[in-house]
């Protein structure tokens, strides 16, 4: 097979945390965006209300007009910078046009700690909207993409003792309760009592992602114990020596986290076989089995599985490597692969490919 540019067309990483540019999100019935300006007037009138501002740590009541501006426009750069990510929930009402009918219900947002290791989530929704599920709608979707991009190990959030409602948003979307402690809110002029919660990557309801992507990293148990789940795995060199590392998109168990190309091997099929299916069908590019050098692999023991996964080398193939998939590529230095964070059962092979490369 003759050897192929290998993504000389893509450059490395920069880091691999860097969020990507953000698009708004959309769920079954609303819209995240960035807030605008002229937003400003209807969010004044559904936050300067007494049953949600004293739910909020951060919003005084009353709550002046001109600070709706003020605050809107610290949005804007507080996403530029890539440090907080604070969105409009927008549905639609019927009749007129898309613009015309676009309706502001409320907010959601995240704020990301100076490590960039964790952020926290916190949402509103106007009083005229309550009981209609917006708020766990728009919140399990913005704490989804956060995990699947921002490359953080967790969100944190909090919710008034006595705010009932919100923790059950907060269960409902996939967070578990951590502990207790108290915070001050400017709507009540002093500290109150919260409950702490939190979720990792393992916490995202199962619903979340579809069936064929949480079978691949999800095998039922087996009376007589953990299932063995066989995985094949690449890793594709280019001319530069550099390493392809995939992101996992969100939707699938471990969002968020890079790993080498590959997929779980079908019955009746080798790892070679399916990694040449694997690799056709995420990256484009045709491989021959003859191209496939077995390199080393990783037995990992999950929760409620156990995983064996033959990892391969690859210096030839036909075809650009493309994101087929919509997941985000890096062609990395052998010397950055640990900056990238992975999956357990990837980390081991690391600096096995390290010293190798």
């Amino acid at each position: 097979m003759p050897a192929a540019a290998g993504g000389a067309a893509m450059t490395e990483t920069a880091d691999p945390l860097a969020p990507p540019p953000f698009e708004p999100l959309r769920t079954e019935r609303l819209t995240l965006r960035p807030l605008r300006a002229e937003d400003a007037a209807e969010l004044h009138r559904l936050v300067n209300d007494w049953e949600v501002a004293k739910t909020l740590a951060r919003v005084p009541f009353p709550y002046p007009r001109a600070l709706a501006d003020e605050w809107i426009a610290s949005t804007r750069v507080e996403m530029a910078e890539g440090r907080a990510w604070h969105l409009a929930i927008v549905g639609i009402e019927h009749g007129g046009t898309p613009e015309e009918r676009e309706v502001l219900v409320g907010c959601v947002g995240l704020t990301c700690d100076a490590a960039r290791k964790s952020a926290e989530l916190g949402y509103w929704v106007g009083r005229r909207y309550w009981g209609h599920g917006v708020a766990p709608e728009a919140a399990g979707r913005l704490a989804r993409w956060a995990l699947a991009n921002l490359g953080i190990e967790r969100l944190v959030a909090s919710a008034l003792m006595e705010n009932q409602r919100s923790q059950a948003v907060l269960r409902r979307i996939g967070f578990r309760e951590v502990g207790e402690g108290a915070q001050d809110f400017l709507s009540r002029g002093g500290a109150m009592p919260v409950k702490l919660f939190r979720m990792d990557r393992g916490d995202l309801p199962a619903a979340a992602a579809p069936a064929p992507a949480a079978a691949e990293l999800a095998a039922p148990e087996a009376p007589a114990g953990r299932r063995v789940l066989l995985v094949a795995a690449c890793a594709l060199v280019d001319p530069d020596n550099r390493v392809l590392l995939a992101r996992r998109p969100e939707g699938k168990p471990l969002a968020g986290l890079w790993e080498f190309p590959g997929g779980k091997v079908h019955p009746g099929e080798t790892p070679e076989a399916a990694l040449i299916r694997e690799l056709k069908e995420e990256l484009g590019i045709d491989v021959a089995e003859s191209c496939l050098a077995p390199f080393t692999f990783a037995s990992h023991a999950y929760e409620s599985f156990h995983l064996l996964m033959p990892l391969y080398l690859c210096r030839r193939w036909l075809g650009a490597v493309t994101a087929m998939e919509g997941q985000a590529l890096a062609w990395v230095r052998p010397a950055r692969l640990a900056d990238y964070p992975m999956p357990p059962a990837d980390k081991p092979l690391v600096a096995l490919l390290r010293d190798f490369l």
